[in-house]
Formats: C-alpha cells, sequence, structure tokens
C-alpha cells in the first residue's frame, strides 16, 4: 500500500468485515504477548509466508486487555506502518486471526488443547521467565508460590505467570492427548528455548511430577534470534495511516525496514515456511543471538542510560551525539572481539546498526529501552566484561555501560521502571555504595575486582557530574 491518499470522502474503520485483509486462516500458531514487537516481526514474517492462508495465529495479551480491546473489531487486522527517510510504507497484516484478553484462560487452555495446535510462540520480555541468577525458577516469588497452589488444586484454574500459563497449558494439552508441539521464545535472552524449558520444568515439577516426562516427549523447545525496532504506537501513527488510507486503525506498528529472523529447532507437526518470507532457519542460533544481544541491545542499553543525562529522549538523538556515539564505537569495539561470525560479517553489521540508530523517523524513547535493567545488563553486558577481564584487560566501554546504568538507578535520566524490587536498593547510599550494590548483585566476584570498582566508579562520578551539553 502506498503512502499516497487514497480519496476516501469518510474514514473507514479497518476490519475484516468491511473486507479488509485476507480472510482469517485456521488458527495452528498460539502466541503470548501480543505487543507491537511480534506484530512487526514474528506475525508479520507468518503473513509474508507463502502459506500463510494455512497458518492463523491465537494471540493473548500479557498484562493488559487493552491490545485485544483494540484489535478485536479489526478482526485481528493491523497496519505496519515501515519507516525510512525515504518515506513511509503502509500494509495491512492479516495474520493473525482471533486476539484474547490474557485473562480469558478458559480460551487460552482450548487453545492448547486443539489437535491443530502446531506451534507456540512468546515475546513477554526479558522479565517474563521470572528466572534467578543462575537461570532457574524464582521459586520465592509470590505469584509463582500462587500459581503453584491454584494448578496443584485444579489443572485449570488460572494462573499470572508465564511458566504457570506454559505448564497450564501442557496439562491441557495432555489431558486433551492434543499430540507434541513446538515452542519458541522470541525474547532477548541468550538461549531462549532452554531458558523456558528450565523455568516450566521447575514449576511443573512443584505441581505435577509426572508432567516431566511428557513434556520430555511432547514439547520441543526451539530457540531464536529476532531483530526489529519497534517504538510503541502515538496519536502521529494513527493519523499517518489514516491520511495514507483513510482507514481508521485503533493500533498500527511503526518500525523500521530492517527485520531479521534466525530460527533453529524441531517441529512436529510442521510450521509456516518463514525461511520464504526471509527467516533464516539454521542448526545453532548462538552466533546470531550474541551479535544481536551484545551490539544491537547493549548499545541500546548504554545508550538509554547515558543518554537522557545529556539532554536525549531517543536514540537517534543520542546517536548524534559525537561523545555518546564515540562510547557505542569503543564498547562495539570491545564486543566485537568476542564475535564467532567472521569479522567482514561483524563489521558490516556495526554499519548498518549505525544507519538503524540514525533514521529519523523512528522515534525510538529511551525511556522505554531502559526497563527492566535488572534483566537486561546481565546478558548483555557482563558476557563482554568477562570475556574483556579474561583476556587480560579492564574494558573501557563494559564498564561505562555499567556505570551508567549506575547513574540512571540513581535518577539521572530516565524514570527507573524495573520489574525487580532490587531496583531500589541499587540505587540508594552512596555513589560508591551504589557501585557496589551494583556489582555484587551482577556478580560478587566482579566486586572484589578492585580493577573493575575503580574504573566503574570513575565513570559513575563523570555520568553524575557532566553537565548536560
Amino acid at each position: 500500500m502506498s503512502g499516497t491518499s487514497t480519496g476516501l470522502a469518510t474514514p473507514e474503520r479497518l476490519s475484516r468485515a468491511s473486507g479488509h485483509g485476507r480472510p482469517a486462516a485456521p488458527v495452528r500458531i498460539l502466541h503470548l504477548g501480543l505487543g507491537n514487537f511480534f506484530r512487526a516481526h514474528q506475525a508479520w514474517y507468518t503473513d509474508h509466508a507463502p502459506d500463510a492462508d494455512q497458518w492463523g495465529i491465537a494471540a493473548f495479551t500479557g498484562r493488559s486487555a487493552a491490545m485485544a480491546d483494540a484489535l478485536e473489531p479489526q478482526g485481528g487486522l493491523y497496519t505496519l506502518v515501515t519507516r525510512s527517510a525515504e518515506g513511509d510504507r503502509f500494509e495491512v497484516v492479516s495474520s493473525i486471526s482471533a486476539v484474547h484478553d490474557g485473562a480469558d484462560h478458559a480460551a487460552w487452555l482450548a487453545r492448547w488443547a486443539s489437535p491443530e495446535l502446531s506451534v507456540v510462540t512468546l515475546t513477554v520480555t526479558e522479565a517474563g521467565y521470572l528466572r534467578t541468577p543462575d537461570g532457574r525458577l524464582d521459586t520465592a516469588r509470590a505469584d509463582v508460590r500462587a500459581d503453584v497452589e491454584a494448578l496443584r488444586a485444579d489443572p485449570t484454574a488460572p494462573v499470572q505467570t508465564t511458566p504457570g500459563r506454559m505448564v497450564a497449558g501442557f496439562l491441557a494439552r495432555r489431558a486433551a492427548d492434543a499430540g507434541p508441539v513446538a515452542i519458541l521464545p522470541c525474547d532477548n535472552i541468550p538461549a531462549n528455548g532452554p531458558a523456558l524449558a528450565a523455568v516450566a520444568a521447575d514449576l511443573a515439577a512443584l505441581v505435577d511430577p509426572s508432567l516431566g516426562g511428557w513434556m520430555a516427549d511432547h514439547a520441543l523447545f526451539g530457540t531464536t534470534m529476532v531483530d526489529r525496532i519497534t517504538p510503541a504506537t502515538t496519536d502521529e501513527h494513527r493519523a499517518a495511516v489514516l491520511a495514507a488510507t483513510g482507514l481508521v486503525d485503533a493500533s498500527p506498528v511503526p518500525t523500521e525496514p530492517f527485520s531479521e529472523w534466525v530460527v533453529a529447532g524441531e517441529f512436529p507437526n510442521g510450521r509456516p515456511a518463514w525461511e520464504a518470507a526471509g527467516a533464516r532457519v539454521v542448526d545453532d542460533v548462538l552466533p546470531f543471538e550474541e551479535r544481536k544481544l551484545w551490539l544491537l541491545n547493549g548499545a541500546h542499553s548504554l545508550l538509554a542510560y547515558a543518554g537522557p543525562g545529556r539532554g536525549h529522549q531517543t536514540v537517534a538523538e543520542a546517536i548524534a551525539d559525537a561523545e555518546v556515539r564515540g562510547w557505542v564505537e569503543q564498547w562495539w569495539e570491545e564486543a566485537s572481539r568476542h564475535l564467532s561470525l567472521p569479522p567482514a560479517d561483524v563489521a558490516t553489521y556495526r554499519v548498518a546498526l549505525l544507519a538503524r540508530f540514525e533514521n529519523p523517523t523512528i522515534r525510538h524513547a529511551l525511556a522505554q529501552i531502559a526497563g527492566d535493567g535488572t534483566q537486561k545488563v546481565p546478558v548483555r553486558i557482563v558476557p563482554v566484561l568477562r570475556a574483556e577481564l579474561a583476556a587480560g584487560r579492564v574494558p573501557v566501554g563494559a564498564t561505562r555501560a555499567v556505570a551508567a546504568w549506575v547513574a540512571h538507578l540513581r535518577g539521572h535520566g530516565a524514570p527507573v521502571a524495573d520489574v525487580s524490587d532490587e531496583a531500589g536498593r541499587l540505587g540508594a547510599g552512596t555513589l560508591e555504595e551504589s557501585v557496589d550494590a551494583v556489582l555484587a548483585f551482577l556478580a560478587p566476584d566482579l566486586m572484589a575486582d578492585g580493577r573493575v570498582r575503580d574504573a566503574v566508579l570513575a565513570h559513575a562520578r563523570e555520568l553524575t557530574a557532566a553537565p548536560r551539553p
């Protein structure tokens, strides 16, 4: 769909009932986390697969019913707005056949019990996995304990957490004898398939020890790397859709032209031909996962924590600051040394990243990226910090990124929003106490390393004292 006005005299609501998009495909994919990223990424790849008419998605919201309320009158349709310096492109995405409020637990269980269900995907953010630092389920959480007790008493009882929802689904599928299913988490954590499998297995063992054997035979966890910058929707995006298409869309999705998806796993009941839409199917996701987590996500965290203190609100503003850009380049130099992909591929990716960060039409808010640092910093920054220390170097870029998080936790920049109660404690006390608390949280041995502590403290002093340019 072009960016020119259609000339419609009266705005019309986007909906299947009005003949927009394709007819709803039969539901064979279940998704949890009906947010913008999923709609710009997995739903878009499914929509562009040549067999899309056979692969409808039933999508459930996570914490709020708002997205289901917006999309249900549109039959799951929405407009993807691909923004670049050359202009906007508009397309109606038809792959979501049904939308549900995440609180509709009966519908959730019914989808799991269907023999037609082939693939379950998730975008619940790093925080949704509820992991302890060693990657196991955080059984000390009240919501986890509540889910365990509820499912012990009644396998169909409503639950609150992502691991709880997964186990409830497994119980329903086993009871229905509906056969195997592929599980494909799509969140930015290392080895997201094994990570989800671990927390689901831990909760299952507490609910019904016999479920573990069924899961081993019937739940096949794949691993993915996902990459597409997708900001939050604003009224400006709704207005752009209306002006260009004449359609009223309650929830269009803005995104960038770049997109990448790397998939590894088994699909016993088949899957869409995602590779025909540009996805890459591989045996090992790790090299691509590390490249993206460290270079894109790590740089995003550095920008989100260092940029607002210098008066910047978006990624494009922050990367245009020569000093901040130098910090990002320094971080990339350190991280690139420890990637296993060919150096030429890494260099090409870095050039593309700069162009993506500089895209003036993608207003990616630093405050949005800054959330849940307790979940992000350990996987985006710490592996490179450790690798540099192992090579005999105290990394400037990595220690600055940690220091920027310290400054953020202490109120320099965007408001702190974190799923963990630890965030408030980490930012308390003197600057020295905060640095010690953050390093101890990341790993006790890092706090004990005087070289690391001194470097982080020095950067933190500069970041918290320097006036805005």
